[in-house]
């Protein structure tokens, strides 16, 4: 799948990041429903710059099975998962069948 991001940023990873998962702006993993500066594009160790993607559409891995629309928050790995409470990050553009596919969404700054 190809994504369409139309902002990229640098960020200092303040914690080990995997690819493909919501990020804070301070470079940590965050809380669950918690709110995102974007997605990883990938990997990371601690003190390493990362690309995020932070607009635009990004690929991110799903926490659970996602319908196709669906609006998404994160879980306490930065991973898409269906909105319960959360804060949105973004909805889906494609269903995941499961945890760990990645998926295309429209991210939703917050």
């Amino acid at each position: 799948m190809d994504n369409i991001s139309t902002l990229t940023l640098s960020i200092l990873a303040s914690a080990a990041l995997s690819a493909c998962r919501g990020v804070t702006v301070a470079g940590a993993v965050p809380s669950a429903g918690g709110n995102v500066i974007g997605f990883t594009r990938t990997s990371a160790a601690s003190g390493d710059l990362v690309p995020v993607d932070a607009d635009g559409t990004v690929m991110a891995e799903a926490g659970a099975a996602i319908s196709a629309g669906a609006a998404l928050e994160v879980d306490n790995q930065g991973r898409v998962i269906t909105r319960n409470t959360g804060a949105v990050v973004g909805r889906a553009l494609k269903a995941a069948g499961a945890a760990g596919q990645q998926i295309e969404i429209r991210f939703i700054p917050n």
